[in-house]
């Protein structure tokens, strides 16, 4: 549980710091709301697998 704590809470941060960059570009400003959130909904269920498999393999590993 760890690992896959780990992961998820630099994964959030990495997000923040791709949507933070965005905004500041003003890219955000010209997409519409639903497709931004479309996409964060897509990149938290990314790396929400992501995080999964990372902590599993270590959990899979030590049991053995």
């Amino acid at each position: 549980m760890k690992y896959f704590n780990l992961y998820l809470v630099g994964y959030f941060l990495f997000l923040g710091g791709v949507l933070a960059a965005l905004w500041k570009l003003r890219l955000l400003q010209r997409i519409g709301t639903t497709w931004v959130v479309i996409g964060c909904v897509i990149a938290i269920g990314v790396g929400w697998m992501w995080a999964v498999s990372a902590g599993a393999s270590k959990n899979i590993n030590l049991n053995k």
